[in-house]
């Protein structure tokens, strides 16, 4: 890919981001993502729950 002054800067940010050696690097982007989305859900569930004085049903869902 060459330098093109009138391409726009999102077409060339989005032709770098497809090029085969970024590839694994943007499913590993989405997998963190995705992961850290998980986790701050259940944080979440399980701040409810010890926030209504049910503290033993945390580790009962975490042992599903």
């Amino acid at each position: 890919m060459h330098y093109d002054p009138t391409t726009p800067a999102l077409t060339q940010f989005m032709m770098m981001l497809i090029r085969p050696d970024n590839l694994p690097i943007i499913g590993m982007l989405v997998l963190v993502l995705g992961f850290t989305f998980l986790g701050f859900k259940e944080a979440r569930k399980n701040d409810e729950l010890i926030r209504q004085g049910r503290e033993d049903e945390v580790l009962r869902r975490m042992q599903e």
